[in-house]
């Protein structure tokens, strides 16, 4: 089971990045994923969280409005589209993946519930 994430990089207030994170080792029909980020001496937290459905996406306060969440289940991959950046949102950013059949708690986006982690991806918003 592996997650690749990619995309980040530097870029300026107001500005625009799309994150991918293909998964490799299992079919991603099945699996729940989502982002997080962890910036430097902060708590990783929750960013979005996608189930098997996509109906109902999990979106972060900090963040709503300005992210969104897909996945194509065709490509094995899932995105995170992040627009009008902030100097806050500077993290590393990580994908994770969990089997959906282990219940997927609605309205919830915390990284107790994954299993599968990627090696994350540096996003730096400058001011």
């Amino acid at each position: 089971v592996q997650l690749q994430a990619s995309g980040g990089g530097l870029v300026q207030t107001g500005g625009s990045l799309r994150l991918s994170c293909l998964v490799s080792g299992f079919p991603l029909d099945y699996y729940a994923i989502g982002w997080f980020r962890q910036a430097p001496g902060q708590e990783r937290e929750g960013v979005a969280c996608i189930s098997t459905s996509a109906n109902s996406p999990v979106i972060a306060e900090p963040v709503k409005g300005r992210f969104t969440i897909s996945r194509d289940n065709a490509k094995n991959a899932v995105y995170l589209q992040m627009n009008n950046l902030k100097p806050d949102d500077t993290a590393v950013y990580y994908c994770a993946a969990f089997p959906a059949r282990l219940g997927v708690r609605p309205g919830v986006c915390e990284s107790v519930d994954y299993d599968f982690w990627g090696q994350g991806t540096l996003v730096t918003v400058s001011s």
